[in-house]
């Protein structure tokens, strides 16, 4: 009877394709078999092991309206190859997985599905399914598009194309939710998605079947979806906000919060499509009084109208001399509340009804409509202004998509304001073409309101002459004499007019502005830093709303959590990343933390707002350790029976505070006693959470969140909190950002299809570990392909030919050398794993351990010498597993090919030795001498086809001296040389006597100083430890073979006799560790 376990189905639906794709398709079919293979044995299953060191390792869920990309992909193999690797290295660990749903992205999704379905029916027939109506709206498109790109051009911004990106890719600027699902999901079941809950029930089952043919190694059993749908999720985060409440992190109040109109609601990060990471922007409004009511504005007059430019620096309004507007741009005279009138933008007026200003939360009353044009010239009144009456100006580069697009003038100390007045005064005509006269301009001049040291009391009019500029079309120099002015006034500047006089301007600032507000001269305004739109297509505004909200400002909150990650308890393995840790917690102050609908968890004690997901999404990875008790495998939603017999309801705080906070053990629980202490043991075993691996655009938001609040859950045990978080960039593809319309958006699971699993971990591999932008190139998963293959090959190839290999114990130079490289490069792919540096750990483990066997193989084929059997059977052994962490269903494939027990995952990191620093430096030696003796054999004369190896023992006496000088300057301790060697050693060398030394000296010490690198300080000794002439002699077969010489002899200068006549020129060119080739007839 076979014993062979029946194919799954993955494996039967396997397509065994075209003749081209032959390579692929057997790693695919093998990728199969070891997934079913791991599957059956329960490779990644992970329980508590008093006797192994615990490993938890752990990734952000994804958001399930969707499935996964390449882009989730590269970022989870970070942790993933760790995760294997720790594996290898005896530990006991736990990779587990669960899938984000909360939130308003699936919500908006289906309310749009559900709005299409209603207004273009069943399936949708869209107005642009109409070729005809098509055309025109393309045509409409690529108008608004080009007018789009002509005003970015005006404003020198960035210019795009005759279509937008959304234009390119529907062809008319309409993205429609049905066409996104129907990529996704048969168009037959589409309308179903209506339901916001069919989403959590559809995707995250396919992300689990990808995930797995990713083999991502996880430990399905802990796995689960978020929002109220679960209850055992929804109860362990109602537990954590009760927690957080007793704890007096919650609190509620009124905050300036970024905020869909549409929605009805705040709109944090995850809620939007564009502006992740856009926060609420503070501004001062300066009431600027119209004297005058021509035109329009007659209909005001006697109204306290003002126009309102909004200024982040209101110290500098003593230095005011008029008003700016954009001549084209549209404004409005907006009713406030109090019955005054501001002349401001649509958008900023939009703002100001979110916070106080209007009667109606949300609704403006716009009295009068006006252009800029209409309002150049106007007179006006300025608070704190020397000038009795300033007017209103021109300026053509305003944009109205910041502030009010109205802006005051402070030519002292803002060189746009400067240079702008200054046109308008030395041009007549140009200020003629707006209608503004000689008296509206010429009377304005500088006024000098802050002393900065070096750049005088005008520093605006400073360094527009120091970088000449002379117009307001020098933007490069004008942003660069804007930030000097703002950072110097700000932090050096001293006021020299109005009563704060003498006092520094970062402690006048807050008092004047304070002063104004009083005085009824300014207020208050708030509006996002930057674009900010929701998922259902609202440009946000910044609203002051009523709110629960996460106290992370408290001092000593932020205190705990800025201590830790500074503290050695902690790695953010990246000084770029550990700073904006460090930012994070500088400005992170009060978070809102829910929403008023959206799919989530209910707030405990005010189940009117939902708790929104960067909120929900904080100490997730303790729910890891106790998930497989409460729901188990294949129950993402926690609707099946839970495993330990556990009822949602009955996971009380009392229950949580006793398994995560060593509580007393709760009175009058339904749940098992003994159930109880296993969980709490097994939170214990497992935290704190070793890892965390994320993409950098989480660090502003979720990776510190959740340091704060590990730190508030268990703020009496700091022992629990994070240890590690790896953040990486994201990732381009073939060098340029995924986009589908250039084809190079690639799904996860479509990209395993394509190049099979291990070759595309191993692109992800080699893309890059940094904080910047990675790059996944197709091209290097189709090598992979063919490099895994052809390994594959040759392995078979030496398991078959085994007998015929050497045996014993005498081991010749290169044998040595072939262990001594295994051992080598087993440690340095160890360390470059350790330090999350995977695509150097692929060049060593991988790339490098294949030249050293390719360099040995070629030697003994060339010196008719066969391998040696151990040596061979190590270096494999050592390959596959040093390669299991990136490739490793190639690896489980390869482990039992050889002949070993149990699984490739499980096997132990290779125990080879120690490596031999002197045969490195030996093998190394003979490495670098073939390249050198194939440059120099290049050079010689034609007829020249004898070869004399010359090898040398000692140096000349100036080398010498050189090396005694070096060896003086080299820290041994840290295995390098001063910053200052360079330098230092041409003040060396000008004190010696020959002078004309001094270009010989320099560039033997900078060789030497490279070789110092590789090898330590044994590079700098005066005399090799090794015999030169030894090891070219052991290998002169495999020289003449290389070099394609039929002669060849091998002569140490300064002890062989006999030695024929060789030129003084050549020989000084010979030294120790340097062999030369001297070609002759």
């Amino acid at each position: 009877m076979s014993t062979e376990a029946a194919p799954t189905e993955a494996m039967s639906n396997l397509n065994i394709t075209s003749k081209g794709t032959a390579k692929r398709d057997a790693l695919r079919a093998n990728e199969v078999a070891v997934q079913q293979k791991w599957e059956e044995a329960k490779a990644y299953e992970s329980d508590p092991d008093a006797t192994k060191e615990s490993f938890l390792v752990t990734f952000p869920y994804p958001y399930m309206n969707g499935v996964l990309h390449i882009g989730h992909g590269f970022s989870l193999t970070k942790a993933v190859f760790r995760a294997q690797f720790e594996r290898h290295r005896g530990k006991n660990v736990l990779f587990p997985f669960g899938f984000h749903c909360t939130g308003m992205p699936i919500q908006a999704a289906a309310n749009k599905l559900k709005a299409e379905i209603a207004n273009y029916g069943l399936p949708p027939a869209f107005p642009e399914d109409d070729p005809a109506v098509r055309a025109e709206m393309e045509r409409k498109a690529a108008e608004e598009a080009a007018a789009k790109a002509k005003a970015a051009q005006s404003n020198d911004k960035k210019a795009k194309g005759g279509k937008t990106k959304l234009v390119a890719k529907t062809g008319t600027g309409i993205v429609r939710q049905w066409t996104i699902l129907k990529k996704m999901v048969p168009e037959e079941i589409i309308s179903e998605f209506v339901d916001p809950n069919k989403w959590l029930s559809y995707f995250p089952p396919i992300g689990v079947d990808h995930l797995k043919k990713f083999g991502a190694g996880v430990d399905w059993r802990r796995s689960f979806i978020t929002t109220a749908v679960n209850p055992y999720y929804d109860a362990f985060i109602r537990w954590q906000f009760n927690t957080l409440r007793k704890k007096g992190k919650v609190l509620f109040g009124k905050r300036n919060n970024i905020y869909s109109l549409l929605d009805g609601q705040v709109c944090a990060d995850h809620d939007r499509s564009e502006g992740e990471g856009v926060g609420p922007q503070e501004y001062v409004i300066i009431k600027l009084r119209v004297l005058e009511f021509p035109g329009k504005l007659a209909a005001l007059e006697g109204r306290d109208v003002f126009l309102a430019p909004a200024t982040l620096r209101p110290e500098t309004m003593y230095g005011q001399t008029n008003c700016f507007v954009l001549p084209e741009g549209k404004y409005g005279a907006y009713e406030m509340e109090n019955g005054e009138v501001f002349i401001i933008s649509e958008r900023a007026a939009r703002n100001m009804s979110c916070q106080g200003y209007t009667s109606e939360f949300g609704k403006v009353t716009c009295l009068v409509e006006l252009t800029g044009t209409e309002l150049l010239g106007l007179p006006l009144s300025a608070p704190n202004a020397t000038y009795e009456r300033v007017y209103t100006l021109p300026l053509l580069t305003i944009s109205m998509g910041k502030g009010t697009g109205v802006v005051t003038s402070v030519p002292s100390d803002a060189p746009d304001d400067y240079v702008s007045l200054k046109a308008l005064q030395d041009k007549p005509e140009f200020r003629e073409k707006y209608g503004i006269t000689a008296e509206m301009v010429e009377p304005f001049q500088v006024v000098p309101i802050i002393e900065i040291a070096g750049y005088g009391d005008a520093s605006a009019v400073f360094m527009c002459e120091k970088l000449k500029i002379k117009s307001f079309n020098d933007k490069a120099k004008l942003a660069q004499a804007k930030d000097e002015t703002y950072l110097k006034g700000f932090n050096f500047g001293v006021m020299t007019y109005g009563p704060h006089k003498g006092k520094k301007v970062c402690d006048a600032k807050p008092i004047i502005k304070q002063e104004m507000i009083d005085a009824n001269q300014a207020c208050l305004y708030f509006e996002p830093e930057s674009k900010v739109m929701s998922r259902t297509g609202d440009e946000c505004v910044v609203a002051a709303t009523d709110q629960w909200y996460l106290a992370y400002g408290e001092e000593s909150w932020a205190k705990a959590v800025r201590e830790h990650i500074f503290s050695e308890s902690f790695t953010a393995y990246d000084e770029t990343a550990l700073g904006k840790y460090d930012y994070t917690v500088g400005w992170l102050k009060e978070w809102a933390c829910t929403r008023q609908f959206g799919l989530g968890t209910q707030l405990p004690w005010d189940e009117q707002w939902v708790i929104e997901s960067l909120s929900d999404s904080t100490i997730y990875m303790a729910y890891y350790t106790i998930a497989h008790h409460l729901q188990g495998e294949d129950n993402l939603d926690g609707s099946k029976d839970s495993p330990a017999a556990i009822d949602a309801a009955d996971l009380t705080d009392e229950v949580f505070d006793f398994v995560f906070n060593n509580a007393d053990m709760p009175a009058d629980s339904k749940v098992d006693a003994t159930m109880l202490e296993k969980m709490q043991k097994e939170f214990r075993y497992w935290y704190p959470m070793n890892l965390r691996v994320s993409a950098k655009d989480l660090i502003p938001n979720h990776l510190t969140m959740a340091l704060y609040n590990h730190a508030a859950i268990w703020d009496d045990e700091p022992g629990m909190w994070p240890r590690g978080y790896y953040t990486n960039g994201h990732v381009l593809v073939d060098a340029e950002k995924m986009s589908k319309s250039k084809g190079n958006f690639l799904m996860l699971n479509e990209t395993v299809e394509k190049y099979s699993c291990d070759a595309t971990r191993f692109a992800c591999a080699d893309a890059g570990d940094t904080i910047d932008d990675a790059n996944f190139s197709r091209e290097t998963a189709d090598s992979a392909i063919v490099s895994l293959s052809n390994e594959m090959a040759w392995i078979k190839e030496v398991l078959d030919s085994k007998d015929s290999l050497r045996t014993g114990d005498d081991l010749n130079f290169m044998d040595k050398v072939i262990l001594n490289e295994t051992r080598r490069l087993v440690k340095l792919t160890e360390e470059s794993f350790e330090s999350m540096q995977f695509r150097e750990g692929l060049q060593k483990g991988w790339f490098e351990m294949l030249n050293a066997r390719n360099q040995y193989r070629s030697w003994c084929s060339i010196s008719d010498v066969p391998m040696h059997k151990d040596l061979i059977m190590t270096w494999i052994e050592s390959v596959i597993v040093l390669i299991c962490p990136v490739c490793p269903h190639w690896s489980e494939m390869q482990w039992t090919a050889i002949g070993k027990n149990g699984l490739a995952v499980k096997a132990t990191w290779p125990d080879v030795g120690e490596e031999d620093k002197l045969l490195t430096r030996q093998a190394l030696f003979l490495r670098k001498a073939l390249p050198h003796f194939r440059s120099l054999q290049g050079k010689a004369k034609k007829g020249c086809n004898k070869g004399s190896v010359l090898v040398k023992d000692s140096y000349p006496q100036w080398k010498v001296d050189t090396l005694t000088w070096m060896r003086s300057q080299y820290d041994s301790s840290n295995s390098e040389f001063p910053a200052s060697f360079m330098g230092d050693l041409k003040k060396w060398a000008m004190s010696l006597p020959d002078k004309k030394m001094m270009k010989n000296i320099m560039q033997f010490a900078s060789f030497m100083r490279n070789e110092a690198k590789e090898v330590g300080l044994q590079a700098l000794e005066l005399s090799l430890p090794f015999d030169q002439k030894s090891i070219l002699v052991d290998s002169e077969q495999y020289l003449k073979s290389q070099l394609e010489l039929e002669e060849i002899s091998i002569f140490n200068l300064d002890t062989d006799e006999n030695i024929p006549e060789i030129p003084d020129r050549i020989r000084d060119n010979v030294t120790p560790g340097k062999p030369y080739l001297y070609m002759h007839a």
